[in-house]
């Protein structure tokens, strides 16, 4: 007899799998997705292991297999393993981060009357009574049918009354989500010959939609689609009439939803590469070489490509992908956000045409479906997407991008598990044998941190790259220190606004970015306005006695959006109507403070009336393609001035932006978190990036009250290393990462009291144990109130653990499920 380690979908679970027995007459597999009893449920699993012995005494069988072959592979099922580990996340859980779309499925509880059973002067509870009338009248009924009719009490009545031997449950699975998509086709039965005479006589008779639909298939070799029809103006009858006939045949037929179907990319000869693009070149080549010589290495090459913006880093990746598909291999690339895929996929498409898929969220969930397994099927040699796109079922990987390695949006805050991509694909990686590149102008402190020490190999690209309308390309060395000399990165202009105030102007335009805004327009040129804040304003506050309006949820003030003419909080969604008069002491002087990308965009608009502006912000990308139809607009020209918060920060490309204006450099750089200047650095550099990219140069202007601080200072002069050098020497200071692991444990609860009470129970339990293992190097601070100390009615509070093994200090620990665990997390507010 065989056993099964199983991984079930149920809470609680953690890492854990369960031993079932496997029936003779089930073929069994690993990986295979199977049905399992679990407690009264029956719930999904997946098999992890087959072993000849139980690892307990008494087992269930398991009841039966759901898809017919596994749907992951050894290497997949570790990665699995090894991020439940080490993430401390339900082992299920880290499973459905690989399995298809849609996998997931409920399982529905039946219940009715047990054959021959009389109820009859029995003593029973008005909710079972009134359960037992509804059943005698219904029938068999599913459970959530119960509870709608007869309210929550009767779930408690059904599992009473089938405990008493009264009512009989079963189980039924849910119908998929999303599936396979068919559709009618009608395809000519007859040949070419035979189907023209047959023309000639429908013509003949009149028969003018049965002549139209004869000739549409005689003009195509393939068959005609039921919506391709409806353009030729016929209808299903005429199909019917001369399928009757034996002229054609009606066929249902398999359809894949292409993300990528109205697509088409111009081939674009390869570039002719730099000195120093050349030098980071030929070290990757000689890695995938060796790759392809040592087929089972156990060490795979990760190089970190650090390279200013527009220095050529996708050239270096689309190279890097040729040499592995050469290699009979195939490829992953990474990009942060979904408004880089476009520009991503017009690149890859054009260098492998017809060989691209794409992963993120914004696709359907049928386009998704039908991606992933013919990813799995291997008829792609590319996929791009966001973070979740590691995760897809590419065979024979042979390299792994992880472009803007740096990017936040690659860690997975909510729900668990709580991975980081980049050191997810470093563990692929290793177990795949896939080399790895992960690139960025402004690379993450830990990972340059690793690099300096020899983890990873580091490649530099100091030079930009300028494309003169042909595939001709100009560089110029950077030297950091002397920026003047480089006429290819924009030169930075710090602007001092406590200045501007005391001269007299309160505009949110500083006079040096609106005499450069204004020469710009002029010129025809484009200009990118860049503030990390969405709305209007920021705060109400009622001048009379002093009161700020606030979620009534979220201890968080509310933003005034004068689109919508609506106060929203950005962290649970809840809407008001701005108050006329103040709710506190009915004051009619109510100000709006703060400023926003919409406030932004209305003072352009007032103050350069002929510009022509687009907003790119979370409250304008709302629909499946709204990001790829502002960057159209915007890179053809149809728009002058683009504002955005960080998204249009990110690795777009835009030659005609000659001019970026940073509204506030302040935003986020005072608050309590050890990365905040890192974020500063990095989110000022890569936006100052947008600038310059073509042959008119560019210009950039940061507006800051704060001109001294050090990653304002670092950015401006485009000098990663002298901001690194500043910041690593702080980390090592206070022993934050790389020195040291990050846990942060969050505990939220409606009673406020309560909340406190649980996290400093926590918290003397996570002491107790660093003391009793005695160790020195591992700290425990707090418990504190979250940052924000109420989201969506739940008052938060925190303990934060540095010690250099977080998921071996907390292994024994039993942390309750309504704990937020996140291992290494990036941030702490």
């Amino acid at each position: 007899m065989r056993f099964a380690e199983v991984a079930v979908d149920a809470p609680w679970t953690r890492n854990r799998t369960f031993s079932y027995s496997v029936p003779e007459h089930l073929p069994l597999e690993l990986a295979h997705s199977v049905w399992v009893p679990f407690g009264r449920r029956v719930v999904q699993g997946i098999v992890f292991e087959i072993t000849p012995h139980p690892a307990v005494e008494e087992t269930k069988e398991i009841i039966s297999v759901i898809d017919p072959s596994p749907l992951l592979t050894p290497s997949h099922l570790e990665l699995a393993r090894w991020i439940s580990q080490h993430y401390l996340a339900s082992l299920f859980d880290t499973t459905a981060l690989m399995l298809p779309p849609g996998f997931r499925r409920r399982v529905l509880a039946y219940y009715s009357l047990k054959p021959g059973v009389d109820v009859t002067g029995l003593s029973l509870s008005p909710p079972q009574s009134k359960l037992l009338e509804y059943l005698q009248k219904e029938g068999p009924s599913e459970l959530r049918n119960i509870k709608k009719a007869l309210g929550g009490k009767a779930a408690t009545a059904a599992e009473q009354l089938s405990r008493r031997g009264l009512l009989v449950r079963e189980w039924n699975w849910a119908r998929p989500s999303v599936g396979p998509k068919f559709a009618s086709v009608v395809r000519l039965a007859v040949s070419k010959q035979e189907a023209v005479d047959q023309l000639k006589a429908l013509n003949d008779r009149r028969a003018t939609r049965q002549s139209a639909l004869l000739e549409a298939l005689l003009q195509r070799d393939g068959p005609v689609s039921m919506s391709e029809l409806k353009d030729i103006s016929v209808g299903l009858p005429s199909a019917r009439a001369l399928e009757a006939r034996g002229l054609v045949a009606i066929e249902r037929v398999r359809v894949h939803r292409d993300p990528l179907k109205f697509r088409r990319y111009e081939t674009i000869p390869p570039p002719v590469l730099n000195q120093h693009q050349q030098e980071a070149w030929e070290a990757i080549s000689q890695e995938l070489k060796a790759a392809e010589a040592k087929k089972d290495r156990q060490e795979p090459a990760v190089f970190l490509l650090h390279g200013v913006t527009g220095s050529g880093k996708t050239e270096l990746y689309l190279r890097a992908l040729g040499q592995a598909v050469a290699n009979g291999k195939k490829g992953l690339v990474l990009v942060p956000e979904i408004s880089l895929t476009p520009q991503t996929i017009q690149r890859f498409g054009s260098r492998f045409p017809n060989r691209v898929a794409v992963l993120h969220s914004k696709l359907s969930l049928g386009e998704q479906f039908d991606e992933w397994w013919q990813i799995k099927e291997g008829e792609f040699d590319v996929v791009i997407g966001s973070r979740s796109a590691l995760f897809a079922p590419q065979p024979n990987l042979g390299l792994i991008v992880i472009d803007e390695e740096h990017d936040t949006s690659y860690k997975q805050t909510d729900p668990s598990p709580r991975y980081h991509t980049r050191e997810v694909a470093l563990k692929l990686a290793r177990l795949t044998g896939a080399t790895l590149i992960m690139g960025s102008a402004t690379p993450d402190v830990s990972s340059y941190y690793r690099a300096s020490r020899e983890e990873f190999r580091l490649l530099e690209l100091p030079t930009r790259i300028v494309t003169n309308g042909s595939a001709a390309h100009t560089d110029q060395q950077l030297s950091p220190m002397k920026l003047e000399q480089n006429s290819l990165l924009p030169g930075v202009e710090v602007v001092d606004q406590r200045t501007e105030l005391k001269e007299g102007n309160r505009s949110i335009f500083s006079r040096t970015l609106a005499y450069a805004m204004d020469s710009a327009l002029s010129a025809g040129e484009q200009i990118i306005l860049f503030l990390n804040r969405r709305g209007s304003a920021t705060f109400i506050q009622c001048r009379e006695c002093g009161h700020s309006l606030r979620c009534r949820r979220c201890d968080v003030s509310l933003t005034y959006h004068s689109a919508w003419k609506r106060l929203v909080c950005h962290h649970c969604g809840y809407k008001a109507s701005p108050p006329g008069a103040c709710p506190r002491c009915g004051s009619s002087r109510i100000s709006y403070l703060g400023i926003g990308t919409q406030r932004v965009e209305e003072e352009v608009v007032g103050r350069f009336p002929e510009a022509r502006v687009l907003r790119w912000d979370r409250d304008v990308t709302r629909g499946k393609l709204s990001h790829e139809k502002i960057l159209e607009k915007f890179l053809a020209h149809e728009a002058d001035v683009l504002i955005g918060t960080q998204m249009i920060a990110k690795g777009l490309h835009m030659p005609r932006v000659t001019l970026v204006g940073v509204i506030s450099a302040d935003v986020g750089i005072n608050l309590p978190d050890f990365r905040a200047g890192e974020r500063v650095f990095q989110v000022l550099s890569q936006v100052a990036g947008r600038a310059g990219r073509g042959p008119l140069g560019g210009r950039v202007i940061v507006q800051t009250f704060n001109p001294r601080h050090y990653a304002i200072v670092a950015a401006a002069h485009h000098d990663y290393r002298g901001f690194y050098n500043q910041e690593i020497g702080y980390r090592r200071h206070h022993g934050y990462p790389p020195f040291n692991n990050m846990v942060r444990l969050v505990y939220s609860h409606t009673n406020t009291s309560y909340a406190q009470r649980e996290a400093s129970r926590m918290s003397r339990l996570l002491v107790r144990e660093r003391d009793s293992r005695g160790l020195p190097d591992t700290h425990i601070l707090g418990p504190m109130p979250c940052f924000v100390p109420r989201v969506r009615g739940r008052y938060r509070w925190q303990i934060l653990v540095r010690t250099p093994n977080p998921s071996g200090f907390l292994e024994n620990i039993d942390v309750p499920e309504r704990w937020v665990v996140d291992i290494d997390p990036l941030s702490l507010l």
